[in-house]
C-alpha cells in the first residue's frame, strides 16, 4: 500500500531503456542464494523386524544456507502478464539431528548427518507486473519447478528421491538501469511430493535402520533471493 503511495508523491523523470519490455522474448542470467529446510514427519514408536521397539525423531534445526544460478527466457504475453523458463543449479546443505525418545541420555551428542545437495531443475513462472513508473516496475510471480537431485549418500540415515516439485510464489520489482534490466527477487519454494526415498531397502542388521526407518515422509522448502540481469 505505501509503494504506490511513494510513486505517486515522486515526480516522473526520464525512462531507462524505454522499450526493453515491449520485445517479445527476453534473455538473461540470475545468481542468488538461498535457505533450505526439510519438513518431516516422524513414524514415532515403532517395532523394528528385530522386534526391538525404537521411538527416533528426526530434526532440521535451522534453514541451512545455498546459492543459485542459472539462465532466464521470458516472452511477453501482454502488458502486464509474462511468462518466464528459468533453468538452475541450485546448492545447498542440509543438517539433521536425530533424538531417540526411548534413551534421552543419547541426545546430549545427538547423532547428525550433514548432506549436501546439487538441485538442477527449471523454473516455469507466470509474472503479473504492475504499470512502470518511471525506472521502476514491482511484480507478482507463481510457477512450478521440476527438480533432479544429482548427489545422495547411499550409507546415509535419510535418503531423498532423484526427483521432486516445488510450488514457488514471490514478489519483486524492475529496475531500469542504463545499460541493462535489474530485477531482485524473493520467492517461497515448497515441495509438493514427498521427496523421502520410501522404497530404499535396507537389511535388518544394518545400524542405519532405526534411524532410516523414523520418517515417512519428507517436504524440502526453500527461500530463494535472487538477481535477474537482462
Amino acid at each position: 500500500m505505501t509503494f504506490p503511495l511513494t510513486l505517486t508523491a515522486q515526480e516522473e523523470r526520464v525512462q531507462n531503456r524505454p522499450y526493453t519490455d515491449l520485445r517479445p522474448l527476453h534473455f538473461g542470467i540470475v545468481v542468488g542464494t538461498n535457505l533450505q529446510e526439510t519438513e518431516f514427519s516422524n513414524v514415532g514408536l515403532t517395532t523394528l523386524h528385530t522386534g526391538e521397539q525404537s521411538e527416533i525423531y528426526c530434526d532440521q534445526d535451522s534453514w541451512d544456507m545455498g546459492f543459485n544460478v542459472g539462465v532466464l527466457m521470458e516472452a511477453r504475453l501482454n502488458q502486464h502478464f509474462a511468462f518466464r523458463l528459468a533453468p538452475q543449479l541450485y546448492f545447498g546443505t542440509h543438517n539433521f539431528r536425530f533424538y531417540n525418545k526411548l534413551h534421552p541420555e543419547e541426545n546430549r551428542d545427538p547423532k547428525i548427518q550433514s548432506m549436501r545437495t546439487v538441485y538442477v531443475g527449471a523454473n516455469f513462472d507466470i509474472i503479473f507486473a504492475a504499470q512502470r513508473w518511471n525506472n521502476h516496475r514491482p511484480y507478482i510471480m507463481a510457477g512450478l519447478a521440476p527438480m533432479i537431485n544429482l548427489t545422495n549418500n547411499t550409507n546415509d540415515y535419510i535418503q531423498m528421491k532423484k526427483s521432486e516439485v516445488f510450488a514457488e510464489v514471490g514478489l519483486g520489482c524492475d529496475i531500469y538501469l542504463p545499460f541493462f534490466k535489474l530485477r531482485p527477487e524473493l520467492k517461497f519454494m515448497y515441495g509438493l511430493t514427498n521427496a523421502l526415498d520410501t522404497k530404499r531397502d535396507i537389511k535388518d542388521d544394518n545400524p542405519i535402520l532405526p534411524y532410516a526407518s523414523a520418517v515417512n515422509k519428507a517436504n524440502n522448502r526453500m527461500i530463494v533471493l535472487s538477481f535477474y540481469f537482462e
